[in-house]
């Protein structure tokens, strides 16, 4: 369909638990000096300018990054993701907030690589130029999974793909599911970080049964709710699916969820750190 637009929601609760999670996975892969791959399979634009008509319209970012980007009491393993914010903005007016290939570029080393893959027609323009010239990246006008697909496995043998679709479709759902049963078979020991929004409960859990299904193992849950699941049209809550996480993710997870969720949703928020399957 190739409708959706993330300019609309850039730098929402949603986009915040996400980047968390992806700079600490990053973060981790530096602990070693080899080289490793961040292929992004849903880029979008890279950047996301929040003082235009979309981001205006919408204004979710004012209760997501709009938030913390600031605080001086954020958990110290949020410095990485933090400081990318920053590093887009001159003092404290916050106008740009960076995709997550952008937050993932930011955070690599001169040894690391990127790779990452767009289809939207106004989408992947922007993200030409947003790291044209670039020779640590390679982009991709085509089908995420496809690329993925022929990409596998990196010849790094150490990486992480971000999976984050738009969901506009049901069967986007079962597409992840697929296309981990395919990526896992090919790269076993790769990190896949799959985003997901909670709309209806019962499509997270075809991923969640899914994967498990797959056989699959060590994948971890991450979840931060702004209200409670309802039947009701509207996201309610967003979170990361997580195979072969680094060892340190849960426990920092378990510090961080608390604190975002006392500063964006304090009264009807909820959080969640769970293994969907452990070792």
């Amino acid at each position: 369909m190739l409708s959706y637009r993330h300019s609309f929601h850039a730098g929402n609760h949603a986009d915040v638990v996400k980047h968390i999670v992806q700079s600490l996975i990053i973060e981790s892969l530096k602990q070693k000096d080899k080289a490793f791959v961040y292929h992004d399979t849903h880029s979008g634009a890279g950047r996301y300018d929040l003082s235009d008509d979309h981001a205006e319209k919408t204004g979710e970012y004012k209760q997501g990054i709009g938030q913390i980007w600031q605080r001086d009491d954020a958990p110290e393993a949020l410095a990485p993701y933090i400081n990318t914010i920053r590093s887009l903005n001159d003092g404290d007016e916050l106008r740009f907030y960076p995709g997550s290939p952008k937050v993932g570029r930011t955070l690599l080393r001169d040894q690391d690589r990127a790779m990452f893959t767009e289809l939207h027609p106004t989408d992947f323009p922007l993200l030409l130029q947003e790291f044209r010239g670039d020779r640590q990246v390679k982009m991709f006008k085509e089908d995420g999974y496809a690329r993925l697909k022929a990409s596998l496995p990196p010849k790094e043998r150490r990486g992480v793909v971000l999976i984050d679709p738009p969901y506009e479709l049901k069967h986007e759902y079962q597409d992840v599911v697929d296309a981990m049963g395919e990526s896992v078979e090919r790269w076993a020991t790769g990190t896949y970080a799959i985003w997901y929004p909670v709309v209806y409960r019962k499509n997270v859990d075809l991923i969640t049964q899914g994967l498990e299904k797959l056989g699959i193992r060590k994948i971890l849950q991450i979840e931060l709710g702004v209200a409670p699941d309802s039947e009701e049209r509207g996201m309610t809550a967003s979170g990361m699916i997580v195979i072969n996480p680094p060892w340190t993710l849960e426990q920092q997870m378990k510090e961080i969820l608390p604190w975002l969720q006392t500063i964006i949703a304090p009264e009807t928020g909820h959080q969640l750190v769970q293994w969907v399957v452990s070792e």
